[in-house]
């Protein structure tokens, strides 16, 4: 795109091992780049440290499976034996070394009694459900995500598992809400990919959230994911820099002065306050997850309004001068070794 059609920005695509493809390229080229998602630890931890050109609106991936945990030590602090399922590529392991690193610290003497690693797409869960099952744990872990983890929940109503454990979806409540059916097992913890639910913040206390919800549902007939608040705030994040420099300049930015601008920004949107860290240029905004439940509104599930918890990303996720992997730690990111030799002396 940058050689054909001379590109000037670009932006979008959710894929993590999209973004570390192309983020050393966006890099090469200097074409300032955007990404709506993609959030692997990996991609400013290893990838691209110092970036000139590349940002990214999400939290990172590590902050799904830390405030998960973290939300369930405070509403469940007994847990003692942990079963994981997770779909077998970089995201799920991602998803998995952060849920066992949080749960040591946070549930100290827990052991893990299963895993289960489907293959993305795979359809058939049974078999790692009734793995799952006889180990008899207390608590279930699993980010599977989109159609996978429809296919998985409605198999494992049929097994009875949510009767048997407590259950986190690190991403279950990250996909289209109406793909979630009434059959939705209530009371499980439920993570959104990215940090944002349509349901929150409350339109009474956010009028940026219920203003975007009201128009996206009446262009489409449904409601707004996380992909579609990410690609939403992308744009708007980018004309609310080229409109701040050019308050100052009196003209039209270079990239290189709109990029002095996204550096350090914050900026409102449907999810709340959304900060670009100047170190990284990664996104930053609160962790929320909540507990699902049934309500006479919607026809699918949502975050009962009574069981919401908001936490502070900076309690979830490493600073941003904590040394990388390769920066005398071999740990699978910086908030990994932040968690394993700090956490949670600043989070609880």
């Amino acid at each position: 795109m940058k050689l054909s059609e001379g590109i000037d920005w670009f932006t979008g695509v959710i894929s993590a091992g999209d973004t570390v493809a192309l983020a050393p390229v966006a890099e090469e080229l200097a074409i300032p780049t955007i990404f709506t998602d993609g959030c692997t630890d990996h991609l400013f931890d290893v990838v691209v440290r110092k970036p000139k050109y590349v940002f990214r609106v999400t939290n990172i991936l590590s902050s799904d499976a830390v405030s998960c945990m973290l939300a369930a030590s405070k509403t469940w602090p007994n847990i003692k034996r942990i079963a994981h399922i997770h779909p077998d590529y970089n995201f799920g392991r991602v998803q998995f070394v952060h849920s066992k690193i949080a749960a040591e610290k946070l549930y100290p003497g827990s052991e893990i009694v299963s895993e289960g690693w489907p293959k993305l797409f795979a359809g058939d869960y049974a078999a790692h459900i009734t793995k799952a099952m006889a180990a008899k744990p207390d608590l279930l872990v699993t980010s599977l995500w989109g159609g996978d983890y429809v296919s998985f929940y409605k198999q494992a109503l049929r097994f009875g598992m949510y009767d048997q454990m407590k259950v986190i979806a690190n991403i279950g409540f990250g996909i289209e809400p109406g793909a979630l059916g009434k059959d939705h097992p209530e009371g499980i913890l439920a993570g959104a990919h990215a940090n944002y639910h349509f349901t929150y913040p409350p339109g009474n206390e956010w009028p940026l959230n219920k203003q975007f919800v009201e128009r996206y549902h009446k262009r489409w007939n449904e409601y707004p994911n996380y992909a579609a608040e990410g690609a939403y705030t992308t744009l708007y994040l980018l004309k609310y820099a080229i409109e701040k420099a050019n308050e100052l300049l009196g003209a039209w930015p270079e990239p290189a002065q709109i990029i002095t601008m996204l550096e350090g920004m914050v900026m409102a949107t449907p999810a709340g306050y959304l900060h670009i860290r100047a170190e990284d240029h990664s996104g930053f905004k609160p962790t929320v997850v909540g507990f699902s439940k049934n309500v006479p509104e919607y026809p699918f599930p949502i975050w009962d309004p009574d069981r919401i918890i908001v936490q502070d990303v900076r309690n979830v996720s490493a600073p941003p001068d904590w040394p990388k992997p390769g920066e005398g730690h071999d740990d699978p990111s910086a908030t990994y070794n932040w968690i394993k030799t700090t956490w949670p002396a600043r989070a609880i």
